[in-house]
Order: structure tokens, then sequence, then C-alpha cells
């Protein structure tokens, strides 16, 4: 009686099996294409995410595998051996950011004459005829960014 019990939950076991196993057939065949696109968008989505956060992390500040921008410095020997005043370099750098003569005055507080004068010393003194050509001659001799 008990191997007979046996052969029959052994036969009953392989038919629910192979009734499941027909279903799963039939869900596959019948939703290929959705289970085939759903697999698709989920691999892109991972590869996305994990680019994603391997470019985001290669831009954090700080990062050893970036070179840290050194911060300008003027060429003090070239200012001095030119005789430039800190106030005319000061003026020179306004123009190089193409601030116009009034807008220079109100931005240090003096009047629009003084602010000539001290663009045409340093015009002088660089040997440029007009203010693209001093602000041009201002960074090639270091003294503008």
């Amino acid at each position: 009686m008990t191997r007979q019990i046996l052969i029959y939950g052994a036969i009953g076991g392989i038919l629910i099996t192979l009734l499941k196993w027909s279903e799963y057939r039939f869900l596959v065949l019948e939703h290929s294409f959705a289970i085939y696109g759903g697999l698709t968008a989920a691999i892109f989505a991972i590869i996305g995410i994990w680019l994603g956060r391997k470019l985001a992390t290669s831009r954090l500040p700080g990062d050893p595998r970036q070179p840290t921008p050194s911060a300008f410095a003027p060429n003090t020997q070239k200012r001095d051996a030119l005789n430039i005043t800190p106030r005319e370099l000061e003026v020179l750098q306004l123009v190089a950011q193409g601030l116009s003569n009034s807008e220079i005055a109100t931005r240090l507080f003096v009047s629009e004459n003084t602010v000539k004068t001290h663009c045409s010393r340093t015009f002088d003194k660089l040997g440029a005829k007009r203010r693209t050509q001093a602000v041009q001659l201002g960074k090639e001799l270091g003294l503008l960014s």
C-alpha cells in the first residue's frame, strides 16, 4: 500500500510539474516580446546608473585624478619693470572685463577723467594704441589672466 501511494504521489508530482512547465512555456511564448523588452530596459537602466555614478564621482572636488587649477598670479617683476601702479593694473583688469570708462569710474568710485588718465598712462607704458591691444599685451606679459 505504501508503494502505491508513493507511485501515485510521484506521478501526481510529475503531472503537476509538467502542467506548470507548459504554463510557464506558454507564458514565455505568449509574452516573449514584453519579457525581452523588460530585460533589455533593466540592463540599460543598470548600466546607466552605474555609468552616471562613475562619472559623477570622478568630478567631485578634491578628486586626485583631476588637476586642481592654480590661482593666477600676475607677473610682478614685469609690472615693476614697466612701472605700472596697482591702480593702473586694476583699471587694466576692468578694461579686460569689457567695462566702459564710466562703468570703471562707478566701480572704483573715481571720476571718468581719472579712469581716462589711468588708461592713457597704462597704454603708454605698454606701448598700446587701443584698449584691445592693451589687453592683449597685458595677457602676453602675464599681467592679466
